[in-house]
């Protein structure tokens, strides 16, 4: 009886993920293709987050998992002191060729979402758009995000909702390759939920509101090649499939785009919803 208890514990025990692992595998997807070329679409929602944020001249703004610097020239066009930040430095130097080509001052720095290189309570705002969401250990990189921002002081969040669009092809791309064993999905950043679980302390207010990006390209397969392309997580996704299971895969993503698509004709447009969040230190 005793050795079948110590295997119905044993069974019952959660995997644990190779945390460190997982983080090497998405910089090496995220370091692949180049998301610039998807980035700049989501310009956008880097303003309306800035106007979120109430952001005023001269404050400190750090950019987390900035990518190639959306959120990062938003506020640096309002006049902040920006320091984006992300660990693959390939995306820092398209945010900085933005910055130079819009003769806005930014000052970038490779830097790890959950081990970020700042002195507790060092900026006045920090921001992720689309970024931090992504990081295996949920918790550590919200406990980062809090530390760095000073008391009184505000975060502010654009994250994919599962139900929108991108959540869920993430959702069909982890029916062709499933995520590793224990790995949460990036999407519960999208919920208010489980916002209040990672930010349960030291905070005096969360505010988030559902909107929508839209994205739109010439047509559902023109969407398809851009993001097989230059959108790390797919293009790796097809780089390691079978011929055969990258034309299923290639026919799911189609059908998702069909079912969200509201053009009308034979061009591309599809709203895909995120959670606009700010926190109030």
């Amino acid at each position: 009886m005793a050795d079948a208890a110590v295997t119905i514990n044993h069974e019952t025990q959660p995997v644990q993920p190779d945390l460190n692992a997982i983080k090497t595998r998405q910089q090496g997807a995220w370091s692949s293709g180049d998301y610039a070329v998807v980035g700049t679409t989501l310009q956008i929602v880097g303003e309306e987050l800035c106007e979120a944020l109430d952001l005023h001249a001269g404050q400190r703004v750090l950019d987390v998992a900035a990518g190639n610097g959306n959120v990062s020239l938003a506020a640096a066009r309002r006049w902040c002191d920006v320091v984006a930040t992300d660990y693959v430095p390939a995306l820092l130097v398209r945010a900085r060729e933005r910055a130079e080509a819009e003769r806005l001052p930014l000052t970038v720095q490779t830097a790890d979402a959950e081990a970020l290189p700042f002195a507790n309570g060092s900026f006045d705002v920090v921001v992720s758009t689309f970024g931090v969401m992504f990081t295996p250990d949920q918790e550590r990189a919200a406990s980062e995000l809090l530390r760095v921002c000073r008391r009184g002081g505000k975060i502010g969040l654009a994250n994919w909702t599962p139900d929108g669009y991108i959540g869920q092809m993430f959702k069909t791309i982890g029916r062709h390759m499933p995520p590793p064993a224990g790995i949460r999905p990036p999407s519960l950043w999208g919920q208010r939920e489980h916002l209040d679980h990672l930010f349960s302390h030291g905070v005096t207010s969360i505010q988030a509101r559902r909107k929508h990006f839209v994205f739109r390209y010439r047509s559902p397969e023109h969407c398809l090649e851009v993001f097989q392309t230059f959108y790390g997580p797919v293009l790796k996704t097809f780089a390691a499939l079978q011929p055969e299971a990258q034309e299923a895969l290639r026919k799911d993503l189609l059908w998702l785009i069909s079912e969200f698509n509201r053009s009308g004709d034979d061009t591309m447009v599809v709203p895909s919803e995120y959670l606009e969040v700010v926190i109030t230190r």
